[in-house]
């Protein structure tokens, strides 16, 4: 399947913003090898916990805590999660929405990573049943922060709503005053008001945290615009955005960092330039007239990365910039998905041609650069016989995590990258997502259909 966004809609800058798109997407693995691993890691768990390495936190109330697999709390029935020893003992009157945060490094550049958002009029319903027009209602003139769930969810969306209703606690009084939550569900169609409803007061949502859904074509645009949107639910994004609409700022952060620096970057995007005047007034920022190039080059570092061939190349100068290029993830001792994905690309080279290197250029981005070095990765591409104008880039790990970073793409766990695949050209500003074991002849169709004049 192919994900293509609405024209209007169709900006890198959207696609960008959810790493997830793609930054937590399980990495697909195949057969007997992903079943020993997962019984390795079943008995390593089973190995800590009964050392009292392990024990399991309630990421709705951390100080509910078990050392049984499988247990819930009986405060919210939200089933506990693995959480070592020590950040336990550390979580008592600290701000810990659950076991995952954000490394520090990351937190930072999310801080940093100003966007441009373009909101379209979307008729949407809150949990109340109530119809709202998402940007007027909700956004214009405000400070935000906005998630991504959906109510059938069994992994991340517990722990987000939770780190929610932490930062709703933080906030005070200024919760529906001077900010707003929203957490607008990916799964429209099974998410009616009522069950968001439900789902709200689990985590006791009060004034100012609003729960969004509506008809899917209009939540798929409004998605689309935000970033959001997924053809599978189970891929969606666990980042907050954060956004200052009066100042025309946005920004974005990991949404299980801990709330209290979820809560900070909301402050700090409260206070930029334009948010408000002394007496209450808002003040619009002009709109961004900026071309697509300019916005490109603004988001996309230009890091310097190596190719196979040991070659130094300017990730946007010399590989981005004035080009349609097709990117991937992956890394080479990768016993699961890499191989065929590669092996897809390899199939998507053929028909696409001569164009590769002309018209398109194929980058294949390691996950390990520490590992896969030029030489190693000139032994990969060699394997699946890559011809000129498919670049499998790796550098020093902080660039290369940069770059990841910035197309969504980094994970602290090189097991779990994503497996789909981003399709753009750089010029137009027109960017979409295919999963990489799509058919190939599809894969080089909406390659080609960048070529094309508008």
């Amino acid at each position: 399947m192919i994900s293509k966004a609405p024209a209007a809609a169709r900006t890198f800058l959207a696609l960008m913003i959810s790493a997830s798109v793609f930054g937590v997407f399980q990495h697909a693995t195949v057969g007997a090898t992903a079943q020993r691993k997962a019984t390795a890691r079943r008995k390593t768990t089973a190995q800590q916990t009964k050392a009292g390495a392990v024990v399991y936190a309630c990421p709705m109330h951390p100080e509910v805590t078990s050392k049984r697999t499988g247990a819930t709390c009986p405060k919210c029935n939200m089933k506990l999660q693995a959480v070592s020893a020590d950040e336990q003992a550390n979580a008592a009157g600290a701000d810990k929405a659950g076991p995952v945060v954000a490394a520090a490094g990351d937190a930072k550049r999310d801080e940093n990573a100003a966007l441009s958002i373009r909101i379209p009029a979307t008729a949407v319903y809150d949990q109340n049943g109530r119809r709202l027009d998402f940007y007027n209602d909700l956004v214009k003139g405000k400070t935000v922060a906005i998630q991504f769930i959906f109510t059938t969810c069994n992994g991340v969306c517990p722990p987000l709503a939770a780190t929610f209703r932490r930062v709703q606690q933080d906030l005070g009084g200024r919760a529906g005053r001077d900010i707003e939550l929203i957490s607008i569900s990916v799964d429209p169609a099974t998410d009616v008001p009522e069950r968001l409803k439900v789902f709200s007061e689990k985590f006791k949502a009060g004034p100012g945290w609003t729960f969004v859904t509506g008809s899917k074509p209009e939540i798929d645009k409004l998605l689309t615009a935000l970033g959001g949107y997924v053809s599978n639910k189970t891929d969606h994004t666990p980042l907050v955005l954060v956004g200052n609409d009066a100042a025309n700022f946005w920004t974005r952060t990991y949404g299980l960092a801990p709330p209290s620096q979820i809560v900070k970057i909301i402050n700090e995007a409260a206070v930029k330039k334009g948010a408000a005047s002394v007496d209450g007034s808002r003040k619009q920022s002009p709109p961004d007239n900026a071309s697509p190039s300019d916005a490109a080059a603004k988001y996309f570092p230009d890091t310097v990365l190596l190719t196979q061939d040991n070659k130094p190349v300017r990730f946007y100068s010399d590989l981005l910039k004035g080009k349609v290029v097709l990117i991937n993830f992956l890394f080479t001792t990768c016993k699961g998905v890499c191989p065929p994905m590669t092996a897809n690309l390899a199939k998507v080279q053929k028909y696409l041609g001569e164009r590769v290197g002309r018209d398109v250029l194929l980058l294949s981005i390691s996950v390990d650069p520490e590992i896969d070095r030029p030489d190693v990765l000139k032994k990969y591409a060699d394997s699946f016989k890559a011809q000129p104008g498919w670049y499998f880039l790796t550098g020093e790990k902080k660039d290369v995590d940069w770059v990841l970073y910035k197309l969504g793409g980094h994970v602290e766990d090189k097991e779990k990258h994503t497996s789909v695949l981003i399709v753009g050209n750089e010029a137009t500003g027109e960017w979409m997502k295919v999963h990489a074991m799509s058919n190939p002849t599809e894969i080089a169709s909406a390659v080609t259909k960048l070529f094309e004049p508008k």
